[in-house]
C-alpha cells in the first residue's frame, strides 16, 4: 500500500517571526502571513477576533496580539483544511479553554472555606436585612443625615424660607451647618 500524503502541505511551525514593533500595517501583516491584503480585510469580516484599530487616516494598525489571530486564522483555513465557519467556531473554543476561571478568593486557604465562618457571615445579613426592611421611624437609633428638603418651589415654601433666614439673621445666632449655608454676611 502506497501512504498518502496530505492535500495540503505544512510549512515549519516557526516558519515566520513576528518582528518586536507595536503596531504593524496591513501590507506588513499580509507579508508576514503570505496572504493578499484583501485576504486580510475579508478575513476581518468574517472572524470578529480579528479587529485592527484605524489611524486617524483609516489606515488599518495590527497589533502583535491581531498578528497571532491572522496567522491562526491563516493555519486553520489553510493548513487544517478548516472551512470559514469551522474555523469561526475553532477559535472560538480555544478562547473559551483558554480564559481560566477567576478564584473566588475568599479566606480559608486552598482548602476551602471554614463553613462556620460562612455561617455567620450568613447570619450576619440576615441581619441586616431584616434592620433594613424595617421602615425608618421603627429603627430608633438611626437618624436621617440631613433635614427633609423644604418645598421651595411653591409660594409658601419660598415665604417660610424668608422669614426662617431673616428671623436668623435677626438674632445673629446664624449657624453654619453642612447643608444649609447661612446668609449672614462675614464681619472679616
Amino acid at each position: 500500500m502506497a501512504q498518502r500524503e496530505p492535500t495540503r502541505k505544512r510549512p515549519p511551525a516557526g516558519s515566520s517571526e513576528i518582528p518586536d514593533k507595536l503596531y504593524f500595517r496591513i501590507g506588513e501583516v499580509a507579508r508576514l502571513c503570505k496572504v493578499p491584503s484583501y485576504v486580510l480585510r475579508f478575513w476581518e469580516s468574517e472572524f470578529p477576533q480579528l479587529k485592527p484599530n484605524k489611524g486617524g487616516t483609516g489606515q488599518r494598525l495590527y497589533r502583535r496580539r491581531d498578528v497571532e489571530m491572522a496567522l491562526r486564522i491563516k493555519s486553520l483555513l489553510y493548513d487544517e483544511g478548516y472551512t470559514i465557519p469551522g474555523a469561526r467556531q475553532a477559535i472560538k473554543s480555544e478562547q473559551k479553554q483558554s480564559a481560566p476561571q477567576l478564584a473566588l478568593g475568599l479566606p480559608g486557604g486552598e482548602g476551602g472555606v471554614d463553613p462556620e465562618q460562612l455561617k455567620s457571615l450568613q447570619k450576619e445579613l440576615r441581619d441586616l436585612l431584616t434592620l433594613l426592611s424595617k421602615p425608618a421611624a421603627a429603627r430608633g437609633s438611626l437618624h436621617a443625615f440631613r433635614s427633609p428638603r423644604r418645598t421651595a418651589g411653591t409660594a409658601q415654601g419660598r415665604l417660610q424660607a424668608r422669614s426662617e433666614r431673616s428671623s436668623e439673621m435677626k438674632s445673629g445666632e446664624a449657624e453654619m451647618d453642612l447643608f444649609d449655608i447661612s446668609l449672614k454676611p462675614r464681619e472679616d
